[in-house]
């Protein structure tokens, strides 16, 4: 065997091979693109991406607010259908549980979120009584304290620095600090959700931010809701029936639910970045997390690709579909788009104004409009939040500079 001396003259030299260019891998909503073009509006809602050029769904605010309120009514009607049956029909406790929770989060998440920024129907009064209702019958931060706060904190300067709410909630709460690996964090998380002391400290301090300056009339609605169900309930000896179909998707349900979407909202800053007013930064703190998988090429031999389709299918029904409908709900998959457009009047239509928006930035070359940015996952998108923490500026975000705050009440923080 012959050997190339690296001092040879290079015409000596036995040319290294050139290796053929792979083609870029297919985008993971643009590889569905094949599929029958009846799944691709269910695709499209459940990736959180429409195809290039897709048309509208024309959604509106009414449409969020009646798809929400009928998800937990069926939800409810479904639990109470397993639990009076008993025996093999309490599996349907399950689906009873997930439409419940969907429906609590797609009220918190969406339509809440957006009355505090005044912005569900654009007028003060009705965006106000629905804000009250809502935290009236979820139990969350008063309507009034997250509108301030919320704005004030997590839309302001202060956005990813002590000052916010979020940034609180990981280091207190979470416990999770800069220069923890991920492998760390990740378990720190699991524990957390599954500790009985992490989920009575949430929910004592859910009771607390919102019974802290609520308005009377939350008080009102809540003690009128909860003092009728209990009291029924009570009277009737179906109490159990209460706490399991109600108050398991009120309480560890949704604290789950809202601890995991913590851990993807925003990405903290990078030590060393002299760059904090720019819009290009704070675009840059906030992404949006894409479900799915790409879908197996069709190139591939028969038996292959049959087995490729398998698992595509089953990690779209048992990973990626309870990551969407019970975590990642409603327009939280694109929040990047809020965060650009906090005040769109198109915000109901969130899918198709961020696609649009993302296009038309992608073609500015405006540093004003920087490109947008996505991850693809819910897993993903958590390691790339404990990520960015793992190396942010311990000195930024000392936690021992936060000895004012309330433990008992960072817990309202979790949500946008």
């Amino acid at each position: 065997m012959s050997v190339i001396n690296p001092e040879a003259p290079a015409a000596l030299r036995r040319p290294d091979p050139v290796e053929p260019r792979r083609p870029a891998p297919v985008e993971p909503r643009q590889s569905m693109a094949g599929l029958p073009g009846f799944l691709q509006y269910p695709l499209t809602v459940f990736t959180g991406k429409p195809l290039p050029g897709q048309r509208s769904s024309g959604w509106t605010p009414t449409f969020h607010l009646v798809t929400a309120t009928a998800s937990l009514l069926a939800g409810l009607a479904v639990g109470v259908t397993a639990y009076a049956l008993g025996g093999l029909a309490l599996l349907l406790l399950l689906p009873g549980w997930a439409m419940t929770l969907h429906g609590m989060r797609n009220l918190r998440m969406m339509i809440y979120h957006q009355c505090s920024h005044r912005n569900m129907y654009r007028k003060r009064k009705p965006d106000k009584a629905i804000g009250h209702a809502v935290s009236s019958l979820l139990i969350i931060q008063n309507f009034a304290r997250y509108s301030r706060e919320h704005v004030a904190d997590h839309h302001a300067t202060g956005h990813m620095t002590l000052q916010d709410p979020t940034v609180q909630a990981f280091l207190v709460s979470l416990d999770m600090h800069p220069g923890m690996t991920r492998r760390q964090m990740w378990r720190r998380l699991l524990l957390k959700l599954v500790s009985p002391r992490f989920h009575f400290a949430f929910a004592v301090s859910r009771v607390l931010s919102f019974s802290k300056e609520s308005a009377r009339s939350e008080k009102a609605t809540a003690l009128a809701l909860y003092g009728t169900a209990v009291t029924a309930t009570v009277l009737t000896g179906t109490w159990p029936a209460l706490l399991v179909v109600w108050f398991v998707p009120l309480l560890p349900l949704f604290q789950i639910s809202n601890t995991l979407r913590l851990c993807v909202k925003h990405t903290f800053p990078p030590a060393g970045l002299e760059d904090r007013r720019s819009r290009a930064y704070f675009t840059s703190l906030t992404n949006a997390i894409f479900i799915g998988d790409r879908a197996p090429s069709p190139g591939l031999p028969a038996a292959r690709r049959a087995l490729a389709w398998a698992r595509w299918t089953l990690r779209a029904l048992f990973v990626h579909a309870p990551s969407r409908y019970l975590v990642l709900t409603g327009d939280t998959v694109v929040h990047d788009y809020h965060h650009r457009h906090p005040r769109s009047a198109d915000w109901s239509n969130y899918l198709f104004a961020r696609q649009r928006d993302a296009e038309e930035a992608a073609a500015a070359s405006d540093p004003n409009r920087p490109p947008y940015h996505e991850v693809w996952g819910l897993v993903p998108a958590i390691s790339y939040v404990f990520d960015s923490l793992a190396v942010a500026d311990p000195d930024e975000f000392d936690v021992n500079r936060l000895r004012s705050v309330s433990k008992r009440e960072l817990f309202a923080a979790f949500d946008d």
